[in-house]
């Protein structure tokens, strides 16, 4: 487990964008739609800041219950300030059933798929999540695009 929660720790400190503004988050959606698309997977996309739904995508084969577990995923990411998966991972390793609610609640889901936008000397503006895959790949599909918007030109 402490390696995979030092692995997700390192996404985090890697994947920082310089600045992030909707025009960014219209260019980061629309990247990770093509690579789900590509692939063949069914999923939801979003990029949300509290208040403001700043990218949706919804991918054929998805269900309406997709948009109940980005909610709620997202809602992690904006209150942890840290991806779902490895807020997941923290849990996990100190015992703590993270499908049980707890004390977050129905409005959150401590699953795998949704990621901080973490902006340099500013902090986490946003989360980006996608749902319809396992939680492991809905993860890695978010990095996956994260990781090229902002190695090909995107992040500014």
């Amino acid at each position: 487990m402490t390696n995979l929660i030092t692995a997700l720790e390192q996404q985090e400190k890697e994947l920082v964008f310089d600045s992030f503004d909707h025009t960014d988050a219209w260019r980061l959606g629309n990247r990770i739609t093509a690579i789900a698309e590509r692939a063949g997977h069914a999923v939801g996309i979003d990029i949300r800041r509290p208040g403001l739904i700043l990218f949706r995508a919804a991918l054929p084969g998805i269900t309406p219950d997709q948009d109940t577990w980005i909610a709620r995923k997202a809602a992690v990411v904006l209150r942890m300030e840290a991806s779902s998966a490895l807020v997941d991972a923290r849990w996990s390793a100190m015992g703590v059933d993270s499908a049980g609610g707890g004390w977050l609640g129905a409005d959150y889901a401590v699953t795998g798929g949704s990621f901080p936008v973490r902006v340099r000397d500013v902090g986490v503006v946003a989360a980006v999540t996608a749902s319809g895959l396992s939680s492991q790949e809905d993860h890695d599909l978010v990095v996956e695009g994260i990781r090229a918007h902002l190695t090909h030109g995107g992040g500014k």
